[in-house]
């Protein structure tokens, strides 16, 4: 069994900016993940952002890539307006903006 934490979100953590390949840049708010796993996280929204304007649509990709890619079950928030308060799996959370729009990815 897999350890948990809870995280909420919280717009008063200090940020740290990444870079996708010549992409936006991304402001992590909190995390709870390997930097190389921060960065695919950001890839992975970007293209997603790239391919959706809905963010409905947006959420859906990038859950269905950490999916692929890392097994079940993600969970995945996009939007301009939301709080949260989640349980995950430990090393497996990330909240972050790309623009105005915040990206919420959390497995559990």
């Amino acid at each position: 069994m897999a350890d948990n934490a809870v995280t909420s979100t919280d717009t008063g953590s200090s940020p740290r900016e990444h870079n996708s390949a010549g992409g936006p840049k991304a402001i992590i708010k909190n995390v709870d993940m390997t930097e190389e796993m921060q960065q695919e996280s950001v890839e992975i929204a970007s293209a997603a952002l790239e391919k959706y304007t809905i963010e409905k649509d947006i959420a859906a990709q990038i859950k269905k890539e950490f999916d692929r890619r890392h097994g079940p079950t993600w969970h995945v928030v996009v939007g301009k307006n939301f709080g949260s308060y989640v349980t995950h799996e430990t090393k497996h959370f990330i909240y972050f903006y790309v623009g105005s729009l915040a990206i919420l990815i959390w497995k559990s």
